[in-house]
């Protein structure tokens, strides 16, 4: 028989072989993450009809080569461009991953750990990662609860949903107040002063608002400045007062109601101007006030009360040695149309020959205007409130007077005495300033010191989960808190080539290939990266592969001649019998 038909059909396999591999990478063009592969071909083996001989010296006569007969082909390699990265699709699917370098992702079906490049997830039911082919889980390093980082050890299946559907409370434990504080604004020097809100959350995450209002106190030419800040009130979400502990739900938060939440109490010289409320009479002479109240009997009609100001010392307000001051134990009687008497206390007519503007205990001295019976206040004591003092050169803050806050800059609002879902809360006031701003002021506070550190918040429900190109796996709550769920891991090959095809894109560790130690490695120690919304594509190219089509159809056909004439030449042999 002729070898030549022997090498033919050694031909023909290995070219229908080579054939299989063109067939199989255009077939997966389009797949996913998909790394074409090529073949290579070696000589088969060789019949020696005459071996090799040396060179005679003595004869003279020289050396012959070998005379070998080749005997066909045979497969030498099927290769895999596995390094080589694929094109890059967008998707838009935040849990659709591409790795830019040469690892692979880690999977398992719960028995066997598998790898792949195929970077399409999903998340299933339980809230596990997995893939969207097989769905098998997604593995990586998962959270130390002691330190709140990335803890790697040997990997886990990565849960990224259940037991993170929400984000806890917390509650407010610092505030920084920040702005300029303008002498000049007008607001300041009102008796209600300028209105300054601080927003705090309770450690259940209710939200409340702390009302306090700035104050003009003291400014000597050439000296120091002078504010002092009291606290006004505590609203909830609803804009109830939560100070109003009494229970009468008048509206009008007392002092006692406040109990010193905010600083220590205080006297500052202060320059406040109270007029008569609206409806006060004054007659001709400066001694006496009129004043109407509603009638006990019939609220549709009035009564005149009429008020001694000032005579010896038996009115409302006194003087002593040329000082104005109040007579707490002044009253009067006033008779209603049934008859029956009213004894109003000089409490109940101070508030309202003032408007209530001003409480008769927080009043230490004050001047008395003759012609207009206005009140100028001159010293007054705080008892719900801090004094805040600027250096007069360069309007920085130099101390807070009774603040009891962590330092000379602070202040503490003492919230813990409203119940357990409270604390103490530091306002530091170190980043205000005194200066000019054409009258307006622009002092303000936000929860959180001057890092943004404890300012407390509100529960967080998710609202997303995003992957980092380091793997990192995070959970957006709506209080705009974040939360590590977990790192996927990768894993890296001596030789990447030598891992075994599983189907459905899965690859398995080989003798060749290397070990995987179980526990992989962060793809940003190797400087490389994971890209979101998108996946690798096939890494076929089309033009090679149909030209190594046509190479291979050319090899298929002309190892098929060597059969025919192979063929030809054993029919002649046999005719010569004829």
């Amino acid at each position: 028989m002729l070898r030549s038909m022997y090498s033919g059909v050694s031909g023909l396999r290995t070219h229908q072989t080579k054939m299989d591999v063109i067939g199989n990478n255009i077939a997966n063009v389009n797949t996913t993450a998909y790394k074409s592969m090529s073949i290579n071909f070696s000589d088969l083996m060789y019949q020696t009809t005459q071996a090799a001989t040396g060179p005679n010296a003595k004869t003279g006569t020289a050396g012959t080569n070998p005379r070998q007969i080749g005997l066909g082909v045979q497969t030498a390699a099927i290769s895999t461009k596995i390094t080589e990265e694929g094109a890059t699709q967008s998707t838009g699917n935040p849990f659709d991953l591409k790795i830019a370098g040469s690892e692979f992702f880690v999977v398992s079906n719960g028995v066997d750990t598998f790898f792949t490049r195929d970077g399409s997830f999903y998340v299933d039911a339980a809230g596990n990662l997995a893939m969207s082919s097989t769905g098998y889980n997604v593995m990586g390093w998962e959270v130390d609860p002691q330190t709140m980082n990335i803890k790697p050890d040997t990997v886990k299946p990565l849960k990224v949903m259940g037991d993170n559907e929400t984000y806890g409370a917390e509650w407010t434990q610092s505030a920084t107040a920040s702005g300029i504080v303008d002498w000049n604004d007008k607001n300041q020097g009102e008796a209600s002063g300028k209105m300054i809100n601080l927003q705090i959350y309770d450690n259940v995450g209710f939200s409340y608002t702390a009302k306090m209002s700035i104050h003009n106190a003291n400014h000597p030419i050439g000296g120091d400045y002078q504010y002092y800040v009291e606290l006004e009130d505590i609203i909830d979400s609803t804009g109830t007062s939560i100070l109003d502990q009494k229970g009468n739900k008048d509206g009008v938060v007392d002092a006692d109601e406040k109990a010193n939440l905010l600083g220590s109490p205080a006297d500052v010289d202060v320059s406040e101007v109270f007029g008569l409320a609206e409806g006060s009479v004054v007659p001709g002479t400066a001694t006496h006030v009129a004043y109407y109240v509603d009638d006990t009997a019939d609220p549709t009609k009035k009564v005149e009360v009429s008020v001694n100001l000032c005579q010896g010392g038996d009115g409302l307000f006194k003087v002593d040695a040329g000082k104005w001051s109040f007579n707490d134990g002044y009253t009067v009687d006033v008779t209603m149309s049934d008859g029956n008497t009213v004894t109003y206390t000089a409490e109940d007519i101070f508030a309202t020959l003032y408007g209530g503007a001003i409480s008769m205990d927080e009043v230490n001295t004050f001047e008395l205007d003759p012609s207009t019976l206005n009140m100028k206040v001159t010293n007054k004591h705080i008892p719900n409130g801090i004094i805040l003092t600027y250096d007069g050169k360069d309007g920085v803050l130099t101390g807070v007077q009774g603040g009891g806050g962590d330092n000379n800059t602070s202040a503490t609002l003492d919230l813990s005495s409203l119940g357990e879902a409270f604390t103490k809360i530091n306002v530091d006031f170190s980043k205000t300033l005194v200066s000019d701003n054409k009258g307006k002021s622009t002092i303000e506070m936000e929860k959180g010191d001057v890092k943004g550190l404890e300012a407390g918040r509100a529960l967080g429900t998710l609202q997303g989960v995003s992957i980092q190109t380091n793997g990192m796996i995070y959970a957006s709550y709506s209080n705009g808190q974040k939360r590590l769920l977990g790192q996927i891991a990768v894993a890296e090959f001596a030789n990447a080539s030598g891992l075994q095809k599983e189907g459905n894109n899965l690859y398995s560790a080989t003798q060749n290939s290397g070990d995987f130690n179980g526990i992989g490695i962060d793809i940003s120690a190797n400087g490389h990266c994971m890209n979101t919304g998108v996946l690798e594509m096939s890494n076929v190219d089309l033009s090679s592969e149909f030209t190594e089509m046509i190479t291979t159809q050319r090899g298929f056909q002309a190892n098929s001649r060597i059969i025919t004439v192979s063929d030809t030449l054993l029919e002649e042999l046999v005719n010569l019998k004829r």
